[in-house]
């Protein structure tokens, strides 16, 4: 047996390396020992539990002049009987901080520990550090999270492509296409986990700084590093070999080989030691977690983890012993997720793991998916569009393992959730992601293929690529649709076609395709955008064909059910004022449409209504208003529509320059900050 007292010594261990990010729980945890005689800081590992002890003893001998004793857990072999005894010899009489750092070496005896000591040791104090709860009633905790992190660069549903730099109509004339709006150094310099990674790696590499070149790179390696302070050092530590963009790419590629790294370290090591002080339900529990991408509660652990030796109530009672191991996500109490590197770790046993256990966990989380995407799809039919959406971003991360065709489901499954998803590609503005997934799964699916996810292809093709890209897709989705009796697939393929031609500033013909699609469609499609949203694109073309027949209530009474609907609505009626020369109510209805587009995400829409706003602005003698309203959306709109009116008329009266000056100045905008009323 070891030594316990070989673990026991009075000096505070060096840190290992810079104390970052940590003030406030220092701050909190001080003033809990302050009044509390047990103070458990609680944590996955990695976390920087050790460190933070460390600081807070070296705080209070600084403040208090006190003594401490530091118990090292993490070599210990001695029962715990044993150590009780050495503790109390050593501090009997004595007024002591005493730390007891890796109590989840403990496991349930380190509650039991604990209790002990503070009863027969009545001048002590303890400080303890674990990966587990203590589970003694008294005392208090401190939850070490993550170093802050720097926030994604934009919501995923409003990311905006660069503009084509080619010149030519409806071509960006700033000439400052590529800005991706991503955050310079300035802005994420200020994050925690930035400032940690900056100064490890001037560590390794001198030569390093934090630049705007590298910023976004740096800051996209902190979130998948998921703000782990070791996680960060181990990367910081490659800076001489690799950029940030390369040590990002390595690590997406391989997570365990990039944190491996040359020192012969597992890049597993934290799950591998929590295998180890795991009972065999919590290592089964560890394993079968790794199916999920991003976070999930317990609900979502009792269906998808919770089948064989381990059922669902089992299931979520091991979960909730293994939250304080887990990553907490932020805002949304009762979510968790694994750090990188112990998903990797699991899903590589879960993957030697017998066949039939890794494929019922896929099976099970791709079932689980499937029904998410259908409820969020039914949201979206019942107009509760801004519920169904949330759902679907909140849950994307799982929804995009589940739209993967090499899974378990295969193709046919990855299209099923694809297609559920319509609405997340079409109106809240990831049409990109939409059509990879699409492409990718009917790429590997065999013939015949399904008409409705043909025809959702066929309309992201038609609605937002060229032109000529959505042609084959219309036949053979018109073919398969015939084929299996799919009347809503014919009229969504008649929408996309009025679709096209509407941006193609072809408006007659587009009205026609309305017409049709709503003459198919029946009365209560399971799926796509249903009625009202026909009606809305069916009154956008006769705004340009026949504006007397679209009604124009501006008393609401006309406005759709359908929230979507109802900003195309709202834009139809906006059109047909403005062709009634009633410029503010015209304006009313387009900043009405922009709030709803805005707040769905709808990319699509925006850059209708924003170009719209802009005639109305160029109509005014506004010009370089109007031209900053059209540099807001230029990454919006389809490589096949025709120049904007309004930048045929900008370019008539302004000079090469100024327009150039305002279009570049919107381009670095957004529709909110040209929009006060927004």
């Amino acid at each position: 047996m070891g030594d316990p007292g070989s673990n026991l010594r009075h000096a505070v261990p060096a840190e290992p390396s810079s104390f970052v990010g940590r003030e406030r729980e220092l701050a909190r945890t001080a003033a809990l020992l302050s009044t509390e005689r047990l103070v458990s800081l609680v944590g996955p590992a990695g976390i920087g539990k050790t460190r933070l002890a460390a600081r807070t003893a070296r705080a209070l001998v600084q403040d208090e002049g006190a003594e401490v004793v530091w118990a090292g857990l993490a070599g210990l072999s001695a029962p715990r009987g044993t150590l009780a005894r050495e503790l109390e010899r050593r501090l009997e009489g004595r007024r002591a901080l005493l730390v007891l750092d890796g109590c989840e070496r403990l496991g349930e005896r380190a509650g039991v520990l604990a209790g002990r000591l503070l009863a027969r040791l009545p001048q002590v104090r303890i400080l303890a550090t674990s990966q587990r709860t203590l589970g003694f009633h008294d005392g208090a905790e401190v939850f070490v999270g993550p170093l802050p992190l720097p926030p994604e660069p934009h919501d995923p549903a409003s990311r905006r492509p660069a503009p084509d730099l080619a010149d030519g109509p409806g071509a960006d004339p700033s000439g400052t296409a590529g800005a991706d709006g991503c955050a310079g150094a300035a802005e994420v310099s200020g994050y925690a986990s930035v400032r940690l990674y900056a100064q490890r790696a001037r560590a390794a590499d001198p030569s390093f700084e934090l630049t705007d070149h590298n910023a976004a790179a740096v800051a996209a390696l902190c979130r998948a590093l998921d703000g782990i302070p070791a996680a960060l050092e181990l990367a910081a530590g490659r800076a001489g070999r690799y950029s940030p963009a390369e040590a990002l790419h390595r690590l997406t590629a391989d997570p365990l080989g990039f944190l491996a790294g040359e020192e012969g370290r597992s890049g597993g090591a934290d799950a591998l030691r929590a295998h180890r002080l795991s009972s065999p339900g919590e290592r089964l529990l560890w394993t079968r977690l790794s199916v999920f991408a991003g976070s999930f509660d317990e609900a979502a652990v009792a269906q998808v983890c919770g089948f064989g030796d381990l059922g669902p109530e089992d299931a979520a009672e091991t979960l909730r012993r293994l939250a304080p191991a887990l990553l907490a996500e932020p805002g949304e109490p009762g979510r968790y997720r694994l750090p990188l590197s112990v998903r990797a770790y699991e899903a590589r046993r879960l993957a030697h793991a017998p066949a039939a256990e890794a494929a019922l966990a896929e099976r099970r989380h791709h079932e689980r998916c499937r029904v998410i995407a259908e409820r969020a799809a039914w949201l979206w039919r019942s107009g509760a569009q801004p519920q169904a959406r949330a759902l679907a971003l909140r849950e994307l991360p799982e929804l995009r393992r589940a739209m993967d065709p090499l899974s378990e489901a295969g193709p046919a499954g990855a299209l099923e959730v694809a297609v559920s998803l319509w609405f997340l590609w079409s109106a809240c503005g990831l049409e990109a992601e939409g059509r990879r997934h699409l492409e990718r799964a009917l790429a590997l699916h065999p013939q015949p293929r399904p008409a409705r996810a043909l025809c959702l292809a066929a309309w992201l093709a038609a609605a937002f690529g060229r032109a000529g890209a959505a042609d084959p897709l219309l036949v053979e989705a018109w073919t398969a649709a015939v084929l299996e009796g799919e009347d809503a697939a014919l009229a969504y393929l008649a929408h996309a076609r009025g679709t096209a031609a509407l941006w193609q500033d072809r408006p007659g013909e587009a009205a026609d395709e309305f017409r049709d699609a709503l003459g198919q469609l029946p009365p209560e499609p399971e799926f796509g955008p249903g009625r009202e949203a026909l009606r809305a694109a069916l009154a956008m073309a006769l705004a340009y064909t026949d504006p007397a027949s679209v009604p124009v209530g501006d008393d609401g009474q006309d406005a759709p059910a359908d929230l979507w609907a109802r900003s195309w609505s709202d834009y139809a009626h906006a059109l047909v004022q403005r062709r009634e020369h009633r410029p503010a109510l015209a304006r009313t209805r387009l900043v009405a449409a922009l709030e709803i587009q805005l707040a769905l995400g709808d990319r699509l829409g925006q850059a209708l209504s924003a170009e719209l706003l802009a005639e109305l602005e160029a109509g005014l003698g506004h010009y370089e208003e109007s031209a900053k309203l059209l540099g807001a959306v230029a990454g919006s709109r389809p490589a096949s529509a025709c120049t904007p009116r309004a930048e045929r008329t900008l370019r008539a009266r302004m000079t090469p320059e100024a327009f150039r000056a305002a279009y570049a100045e919107g381009s670095r905008s957004t529709l909110r900050d040209l929009l006060p009323e927004l």
